[in-house]
């Protein structure tokens, strides 16, 4: 268990406890409720500080019969929604909670039902009626649009709701959870070995990102080690699947305010880099490398290719900022301030480039890695666009260090067959939108008994609504791509 430090206490000190930890420093990074069985149900909360990279667990037993915690939504933006969360799946009620709707289940959800419950069985029959407690906003000449959650191109649900004057957005809020799938249940019972397939499809564009936080949660849990070399190795992939996808993104955001040339050549650039991708692993979307206690290569990328791609790059998307229409659109647009951006939580180059330093490859290393640090203050999109042109840079340069000083083998193999006994582990990688954490739970029979999964989107969805006051309906879809958020990777 590295670095991770375990406390045992009862519901009645949590707040001390936290309050504690957020004095120190300390992000609330994940909440897995858990159920034990015979009613047993338990909390256990995850709080990360880096440099050093420090990690402390925090357990509380509930009460069986009227399960409560006291909530520390009072303190902490992103404690109220894990609560919330909590509450709809395990029947956890956050007592003091100053808005303890629903989050995850839609009205049409049976009221009592918890879905991840060890007794929950097969759903009831749903009801088909409910409306979502909407705020309505009221005054001279407000009205409403709403969008979604079925959307004219492929991309998958969400609803918006935008409470305007003329073309000004006075509020927006967005609905998710519309494809719920219970990923973190399907876990359940499955071999420690046999996992990675699922991680791998939480979120698509991550795959290697969640393959290799699930793996280091699992092996954290077996107590095994891999050489430096096999990390090394490891973060190359990370590497290799945020250039791909940055590449598209710089790319879709000249699309957005019509400058179609950029994106034709960003999806060039993408294609090249995804068919890297296929030599180095067998997979364009990387999956199939990174297994727990284990890495296996193909061959290594030439250094050489991907310094002319990240040239191509770079003369890309300085085309695109000296396109007069294309900067006014994108300067001023949709700011997230450093203070709201701290408040919410937000991680990865949303944080970024509203100027909150935050990088789990540095506050929570495997391997040392000669990491370039990249942000920006101004927080519209366009920093959000020039802090991921300047990641794809520093990206490729960090994956040419790694392919240059590699030596030994490209494929490793650690057995997890010797672990026995009740466990937990956890995983902590900084994926291409930020960072990306597990936590697994194992018994004497090397299976999963729990999982949980927290992408940065978690985090970074409630930061959109914020970024869009005072802006005009016209710029939601450039500010929606210049976060670029998961629905598959928050409607777990």
């Amino acid at each position: 268990m590295k670095n991770r430090i375990r406390h045992r206490i009862p519901p009645d000190s949590l707040r001390d406890k936290a309050e504690e930890l957020f004095d120190k420093g300390f992000r609330l990074a994940l909440v897995a409720a858990h159920d034990d069985g015979g009613g047993a149900l338990r909390v256990v909360y995850l709080f990360l500080a880096g440099q050093p990279d420090r990690r402390v667990e925090v357990e509380c037993v509930v009460a069986p019969g009227s399960p409560e915690v006291p909530s520390l939504a009072y303190m902490s933006f992103p404690a109220s929604r894990f609560e919330r969360e909590m509450a709809d799946l395990y029947g956890i009620r956050p007592g003091g909670h100053p808005h303890p709707r629903r989050l995850v289940r839609h009205a049409h959800w049976p009221q009592d039902w918890y879905p991840m419950r060890k007794d929950a069985g097969r759903p009831p029959q749903f009801e088909s009626r409910g409306r979502f407690p909407f705020v309505t906003v009221e005054g001279t000449g407000v009205y409403e649009i709403p969008v979604g959650p079925v959307h004219a191109g492929l991309i998958e649900p969400g609803h918006f709701r935008f409470s305007v004057v003329g073309e000004t957005v006075l509020r927006l809020k967005g609905r998710l959870w519309f494809v719920h799938r219970g990923v973190e249940k399907l876990f359940e019972g499955t071999p420690i070995t046999g996992g990675v397939a699922l991680a791998e499809r939480i979120s698509g564009d991550t795959s290697a990102g969640h393959a290799l936080a699930h793996s280091l949660a699992v092996e954290d849990a077996a107590g095994v080690a891999l050489p430096d070399q096999a990390h090394r190795l490891r973060a190359l992939l990370v590497e290799l699947e945020r250039l791909y996808n940055h590449a598209a993104d710089l790319g879709a955001l000249a699309n957005d305010v019509s400058f179609g040339i950029a994106n034709t050549h960003a999806l060039r650039i993408r294609e090249r880099l995804l068919r890297i991708n296929a030599e180095v692993t067998g997979h364009r979307l990387l999956r199939g490398a990174i297994r727990p206690g284990g890495i296996v290569l193909r061959t290594l990328p030439d250094p050489a290719v991907l310094r002319e791609i990240a040239a191509d790059l770079a003369e890309v998307a300085d085309l695109t900022l000296r396109n007069n229409v294309v900067y006014d659109r994108f300067a001023g647009t949709s700011v997230l301030s450093a203070e709201d951006a701290q408040s919410l939580g937000c991680l990865g180059y949303a944080a970024r480039a509203s100027g909150v330093r935050t990088d789990a490859r540095v506050d929570h290393p495997t391997t040392e890695l000669p990491v370039t640090e990249v942000g920006a203050t101004t927080g519209d999109v366009l920093a959000r666009y020039a802090v991921r042109r300047d990641e794809f840079a520093a990206s490729v340069d960090l994956a040419c260090a790694l392919i240059e000083s590699h030596r030994g083998p490209t494929e490793y193999q650690e057995p997890l067959e010797d672990h026995t006994g009740v466990s937990s582990g956890v995983g902590i990688v900084e994926g291409w939108r930020g960072t990306i954490v597990h936590r697994v739970e194992v018994d004497a029979d090397n299976t999963f008994t729990r999982a949980k999964i927290v992408d940065p989107s978690w985090f970074n969805w409630p930061a959109l609504p914020v970024a869009m006051a005072d802006t005009i309906v016209p710029d939601f879809p450039l500010t929606n791509k210049s976060f670029n958020l998961s629905y598959a990777g928050n409607d777990l």
